[in-house]
């Protein structure tokens, strides 16, 4: 799909990316093209998936839930029944933030986001260790976040 998105469109998700909110006449002022052509293009960009939805992006912070953990999570059956059903499990999860099947010796890697270690033990001991085909876990918290967010205007080349 990138191939097909030329300078103006990298333009339009770059400012997209960083504020969802800017004004169609603002958006078409600062990449130097008029109104009605970023209307279209931002039509196209939606109906191809390349904007996949506009969010507001909260302080995790600020709403208490400072503590970070990555988790591995090793099944005990990698068969697709059983993956199918640990997808379906974990998605209910609140506390999981993200979670990524994973090339490696173990299956899966979570990203979970609680107020302190004691809630993180919660989560691990009634959530994730209950979770379908959980063999075991390993754990390992987060002291800083160097770079954390979804994907990056600056990530776009152009």
């Amino acid at each position: 799909m990138q191939n097909d998105l030329d300078s103006y469109d990298l333009a339009i998700l770059r400012v997209l990316a960083g504020e969802g909110r800017i004004s169609a006449t603002d958006l078409a002022r600062r990449i130097g093209l008029s109104k009605s052509p970023v209307q279209a293009r931002i039509k196209r960009l939606e109906a191809d998936g390349v904007i996949t939805g506009y969010r507001a992006v909260l302080d995790p912070i600020r709403l208490g839930l400072a503590h970070v953990a990555f988790v591995e999570v090793r099944l005990s059956d990698t068969r697709e029944a059983a993956l199918q059903a640990f997808n379906r499990a974990v998605r209910l999860i609140p506390e999981v933030e993200a979670c990524h099947m994973i090339a490696s010796r173990f299956d899966y890697l979570l990203k979970v986001r609680t107020g302190d270690i004691q809630a993180y033990r919660r989560v691990l001991g009634e959530k994730l260790s209950a979770l379908p085909h959980v063999a075991s876990t390993s754990t390992y918290v987060a002291m800083e976040a160097v770079k954390d967010g979804s994907f990056d205007a600056a990530d776009l080349a152009g």
